[in-house]
């Protein structure tokens, strides 16, 4: 391996790790390390299970620690100095942390703890956070064993398809429960971990393995327009590219109409219920349905208006999850907003462009870049309300312009999500959509960006949650 001390802010250049990173394909050479953390609650046979799964996605390191939740970032702390303190690359970290349901409330604090390791700069990390049930029968349930056995068959997919298998197979075995697990990524690439190589084409999903495009779609586009420069021209690059994909489309702009009555923000909530309406009262089935809105956001991720009211983005979610017409179809719901006023300096070395573009370093990147989180039930129980793993929350994927707590950027131009979204969903229509938008934050994580108030550089990073349980192509 080839390094190179010499960035002058102690950072080493890994040559080897970055000149072997295939365009759009994680490279997870090195070493593959699991941890499990459990709770005391938690049953042998899930940790078990889990080591199982480790084995099979090819992971040589399978550690485990029995801590209280209240333990778990210190035990991951120093998880993370003993990878800092690894004399070779590191290609991969796996971290499963299974405690009783509700006690996992801070999951961002495991995240960012890994987050901070060097030696995972640029590296996919995955955390699985596991509830387990109180007075549940202490074998896995649908979902790990769902895993592991699909992890043993089949390791070579990419992570992302291989999730939304399980959780197609976690839904079908709960049938008349509440159940549905959820990802959120922000990964710019494909994520294999099976020892197989190289990795050959993929192989054609069979029509069950995919949502059934072949009735009426709609989109429905809400955009606060005053007061936000650029946000016209995500307007029309994005009804233009629903237009070509076949979605019958509906565009509401700063609505004024109700303004003595309804704040524009509440408004678009009224909006959302009426299409809602049109779609249940529709003649024929209907397929998918997207919804993007566009607007300004708060300190805590909330929408605003020009006039201070607010709304949370969960209550479009809820609003549309209880759609008759969608019952088992694809919501898909876009949000070009900021989550919070944390500017990202990113994460990387500190070059001149002559000198990086000589030695081949990629640039710096977004700090919230490279993380797979996955909340599943380790029993497969019945969950209850709007929280991930409740059956309302089945078959939705909505994408967020920035990583949580973070400003979403935009200028005269547009913003850098809706009009990289679009040229890479223009490109290639017949993709995987997970795959497209993995593609799309790539290439976001990739620019650079001058924020309002600032002349430095910024990064920024799109995040994906998901429940999808098939694969989903916009255009046979």
């Amino acid at each position: 391996m080839t390094t190179m001390p010499c960035l002058g802010n102690g950072e080493t250049v890994c040559l080897c790790s970055w000149l072997n990173y295939p365009l759009g394909k994680y490279s997870v050479r090195g070493l593959r390390v699991a941890l499990t953390l459990s709770s005391p609650e938690v049953s042998a046979s899930t940790v078990a299970v889990l080591d199982g799964v480790f084995r099979a996605l090819g992971f040589e390191s399978c550690r485990r620690r029995g801590a209280s939740v209240q333990g778990f970032p210190r035990e991951l702390a120093g998880f993370r100095e003993q990878l800092d303190a690894h004399r070779g690359p590191v290609g991969c970290a796996l971290v499963a942390a299974v405690a009783p349901r509700g006690q996992l409330r801070q999951p961002r604090q495991l995240v960012r703890e890994l987050s901070c390791c060097g030696a995972l700069r640029g590296c996919p990390k995955v955390f699985l956070l596991l509830s387990s049930t109180p007075g549940a029968a202490p074998e896995p349930g649908a979902f790990l064993t769902g895993l592991q056995e699909l992890c043993g068959r089949s390791p070579h997919w990419p992570l992302l398809q291989l999730l939304t298998e399980v959780f197609c197979r976690t839904a079908e075995e709960t049938s008349g429960t509440t159940y549905c697990p959820v990802l959120r990524s922000s990964l710019r690439g494909a994520l294999c971990l099976g020892d197989v190589g190289p990795w050959g084409p993929e192989p054609a999903p069979g029509p069950s393995a995919q949502y059934d495009l072949s009735g009426a779609r709609a989109a429905l586009l809400l955009a606060v327009i005053q007061g936000r420069p650029g946000a016209r021209h995500d307007v029309e690059a994005l009804g233009g590219l629903c237009e070509a994909l076949g979605f019958e489309t509906t565009l509401r702009t700063d609505p004024t109409a109700q303004a003595s009555i309804l704040s524009p923000l509440q408004a678009f909530l009224e909006e959302l219920a009426q299409f809602r309406e049109r779609l249940d009262t529709h003649r024929g089935p209907v397929s998918c349905a997207l919804v993007a809105l566009m607007a300004h956001g708060g300190p805590q991720g909330q929408l605003l208006a020009v006039d201070g009211q607010e709304v949370w983005p969960e209550a479009l979610v809820q609003e549309l999850s209880g759609c008759r017409a969608l019952r088992g179809c694809p919501k898909v719901f876009l949000l070009q907003a900021c989550r919070g006023g944390h500017r990202d300096a990113g994460a990387g070395p500190t070059l001149l462009p002559w000198f990086q573009r000589w030695l081949q370093v990629p640039p710096a990147t977004s700090s919230h870049a490279d993380v797979l989180q996955i909340y599943a039930d380790a029993q497969g129980g019945i969950c209850s309300g709007p929280t991930p793993g409740s059956c309302d929350q089945a078959d939705i994927l909505t994408v967020y312009a920035t990583a949580e707590g973070c400003v979403a950027y935009r200028d005269e131009k547009g913003s850098d999500f809706i009009q990289t979204l679009v040229e890479v969903l223009r490109a290639e229509p017949q993709g995987d959509l997970l795959e497209l938008l993995t593609e799309a934050n790539r290439q976001v994580c990739e620019l650079d960006v001058l924020g309002p108030d600032s002349d430095e550089r910024r990064k920024a990073c799109l995040e994906m949650r998901s429940s999808l349980r098939r694969r989903l192509y916009l255009q046979a």
